[in-house]
């Protein structure tokens, strides 16, 4: 299915790379700035993560591989402790915003100004500058990718338009993106949050555990690109971490899988790139710059459906 697929390191078959975000209470403050402080049994349910890191750090020591942590800025300032043993262990740091800012809300001046803030504190903390990016919130105007090219990024993983890595290009430059899927997150399965009206049932980790499984099983068939997008405070906790590690075992038993941090696989992809051995699809950055022209026949409006999700 995948067309020319990427030839991972040591013909693995599968290029694997397990992601927390460390949010905590990070997005919280943005989101309600009047009360957040107010809302301490969500705080605490947040704040989990000073508990989960440490356990998902020897978790993945455990099984010998190194992974990477997106975390936001402000949360290494003010958890330096929980994330010290990210860093101490060798995992990746990339960064995730300063403050969890959604980048939908932001000029690109103000964009860029985050970038750049969190940047630096990442730098200050683990000795380097991040080489990766996630959006906060999922987010990705149309400046981020520009943004990401002229701040020298590596890779960035928000953006879902494949299966495999793929080039994005700018007037800036390009960058590698290594595509993320909404399945693969843990919110979808877990996540029962009254205060964020999030009011999902949450699935038990073993029915979670069989949808990780067959999105890996897929990807391993076809020679494809396996990440997640999980959260300390959520898929941390006993049962679900438990669950992770079943998942990471049943990868080891499968065989031919290269776990790596999303760096090492950018570094892998961009080699590829480099010295001609594997082609990329290229896509062009910003999709649009402006509404569509369509948009300019005053009818148009006349048909909006609401703002529900449609397929």
């Amino acid at each position: 299915m995948l067309v020319d697929p990427v030839p991972w390191p040591n013909g693995a078959r599968c290029a694997v790379s397990i992601n927390f975000d460390m949010d905590t209470d990070a997005f919280l403050h943005p989101m309600h700035p009047d009360k957040a402080h107010t809302m301490q049994a969500l705080i605490s349910w947040l704040r989990y993560d000073e508990i989960a890191i440490p356990r998902i750090v020897k978790h993945f020591d455990g099984y010998g591989i190194k992974q990477s942590f997106f975390v936001p800025a402000w949360c290494i300032e003010r958890y330096p402790k929980a994330v010290a043993p990210i860093v101490e262990s060798g995992h990746e740091i990339a960064a995730h915003g300063y403050l969890h800012e959604n980048p939908m809300d932001q000029t690109r001046e103000s964009e860029l100004y985050w970038l750049q803030r969190a940047a630096g504190v990442i730098e200050e903390f683990t000795g380097r500058r991040p080489t990766g990016w996630r959006g906060p919130w999922a987010g990705f105007t149309i400046h981020s990718a520009d943004l990401l090219a002229q701040e020298g990024y590596l890779y960035d993983t928000t953006l879902m338009a494949d299966s495999q890595p793929y080039l994005v290009t700018t007037g800036s430059g390009d960058f590698v993106e290594l595509p993320i899927d909404i399945t693969l997150d843990d919110w979808p399965h877990y996540a029962h949050v009254p205060d964020l009206a999030y009011l999902i049932p949450p699935k038990a980790p073993s029915q979670a555990l069989q949808v990780f499984k067959e999105e890996f099983d897929a990807r391993w068939k076809h020679g494809g690109f396996f990440t997640t997008t999980w959260h300390p405070f959520v898929s941390g906790r006993l049962a679900r971490l438990e669950a992770v590690g079943r998942l990471i075992e049943y990868m080891q038993e499968t065989g031919d899988v290269w776990f790596a941090t999303m760096h090492e696989i950018a570094t892998h992809v961009r080699a590829c790139i480099d010295d001609g051995s594997w082609t990329p699809r290229t896509v062009r950055m910003p999709y649009y710059s402006e509404p569509v022209a369509e948009l300019a026949n005053e009818h148009v409006n006349a048909g909006k459906t609401g703002t529900t999700w449609t397929t």
